[in-house]
């Protein structure tokens, strides 16, 4: 199981830190991509990392704004978004799986990104 924290309301310009934890395994073991899906859209891929930890960028919208990184002390998996804009507002999903190709295999609930003035 996954589990989403660190979503919330924040002004344009903002940044915020998603982190993703997992219960019965270790993420490590795991690519682990962040998915966001906003009210009427799709789902859309932000940002991947493998085991080795090179990462894959799914959106350019994100690039040069959004990091993905593990934090092996807290066995999570950070998104750290800056630069927020509007049109980043989504509920944001975390997904593991055994490449970034396929990070479908555990998923969480999900948090919400809000980005407002």
């Amino acid at each position: 199981q996954l589990v989403e924290s660190g979503g919330g309301l924040v002004q344009p310009g903002g940044s915020l830190r998603l982190s993703c934890a997992a219960s019965g395994f270790a993420l490590g073991d795991y690519a682990i991509g962040w998915f966001r899906r906003a009210p009427g859209k799709a789902r859309e891929g932000v940002l991947c990392i493998s085991p080795s930890g090179s990462t894959t960028d799914y959106a350019d919208s994100v690039k040069g704004r959004f990091t993905i990184s593990r934090d092996n002390a807290k066995n999570t998996i950070d998104l750290q978004m800056n630069g927020l804009k509007p049109e980043d507002t989504a509920r944001y999903y975390c997904g593991a799986g055994p490449n970034c190709r396929a990070v479908h295999k555990y998923w969480g609930q999900g948090t919400q990104v809000t980005v407002s003035s």
